[in-house]
């Protein structure tokens, strides 16, 4: 037999209602804030260059009366590489401190050293006053690099007071100088005379 009841109906399911979502606020549209134009830099001045000495201008004269060589020469040349012109007068009458005996007999040794092949290879050794002291500066000056050079370049050293510098100002370098009797020293002049120096 065939059933005479439908058959029920699925009731369809209520839809859930969607709950409408509250809109986002608009956020305010910011205006473009225009930008600080940048800062032009300061256009840094050209520093002026240092200037070079003049190699016209008027040297430093030195009067080397009782000053010690070692002292008077490393202040020299530290002169030299400044960029001045220096003019050592009086080099006779400089001091060299320690035994008189001992410092001739030290100046002796050196002056047998030379070339096993012949004496004119060097090395030479001075035996004025000035060349001396000439040599004592050029060996506290770096003589193999330019500025040594020209360093060099720029020193006169003399035996007492030349024409030329004569009207010149004269200075003295208090930290070179002896702070003994000069009976106590050896002069330069001394030196010279005994190892043949005439």
């Amino acid at each position: 037999m065939v059933d005479s009841k439908p058959a029920a109906k699925a009731k369809p399911k209520p839809a859930a209602k969607a709950k409408p979502k509250p809109a986002a606020k608009a956020k305010p549209i910011e205006k473009a804030k225009p930008k600080p134009a940048a800062k032009a830099k300061p256009v840094e001045k050209a520093k002026p260059k240092e200037k070079l000495v003049d190699k016209t201008s008027r040297p430093i004269v030195i009067d080397a009366t009782d000053h010690i060589a070692g002292r008077l020469s490393s202040n020299v040349a530290k002169l030299l590489l400044q960029g001045n012109r220096v003019a050592v007068i009086n080099s006779e009458k400089i001091m060299m401190s320690g035994r008189r005996r001992g410092i001739i007999d030290e100046y002796k040794q050196f002056l047998k050293i030379s070339s096993i092949l012949h004496p004119k290879h060097g090395p030479f050794h001075p035996r004025r006053p000035d060349t001396i002291i000439s040599r004592m500066i050029r060996g506290m000056l770096p003589r193999d690099k330019p500025s040594g050079k020209e360093a060099l370049s720029r020193l006169r050293v003399y035996i007492g007071i030349p024409r030329d510098v004569k009207s010149l100002e004269r200075i003295q370098i208090e930290k070179a100088k002896i702070r003994k009797s000069s009976a106590l020293y050896t002069t330069m002049e001394d030196l010279s005379r005994n190892v043949g120096w005439n």
